[in-house]
């Protein structure tokens, strides 16, 4: 049975800005501390933590959602693609990031979950001001 989870986190910057960044691939490089390649259109493709991730973006809402596919090089070639959607919200002068991952293969759910927090949460936390 495929798992899912959900995650947020408040961050000191504008909805627009958190966007932005994570659909640009110097920017994602610098907040994850990993090589990103993105093409941020809808039906193109990325790459993040040199390679290990890769998806395609599916669906695009101008500084409110991104919708990707998603996996990582741990998924097994017959496994299909989880799917990540990413939801920016305006709080007090800050952005929500609320994270929204379906599709997980069964049993790696909360290794994910850690991952998103390690990986993303908190280097993002780090880096912006």
């Amino acid at each position: 049975m495929l798992e899912k989870l959900e995650l947020s986190i408040i961050l000191p910057v504008s909805p627009e800005q958190l966007y932005q960044a994570w659909l640009d691939s110097q920017s994602h490089s610098d907040f994850t501390g990993a090589q990103a390649v993105i093409d941020p259109v809808v039906g193109g493709e990325f790459s993040a933590w040199d390679g290990y991730i890769s998806g395609k973006t599916l669906e695009l809402e101008p500084f409110r959602r991104i919708l990707q596919s998603w996996r990582t090089t741990d998924f097994q070639e017959s496994e299909p693609d989880s799917t990540i959607e990413i939801l920016f919200e305006p709080v007090d002068g800050k952005a929500r990031l609320i994270l929204n991952h379906s599709n997980i293969p069964e049993g790696q759910a909360e290794s994910y979950r850690q991952g998103w927090e390690d990986y993303y949460f908190k280097p993002m936390l780090e880096y912006f001001p």
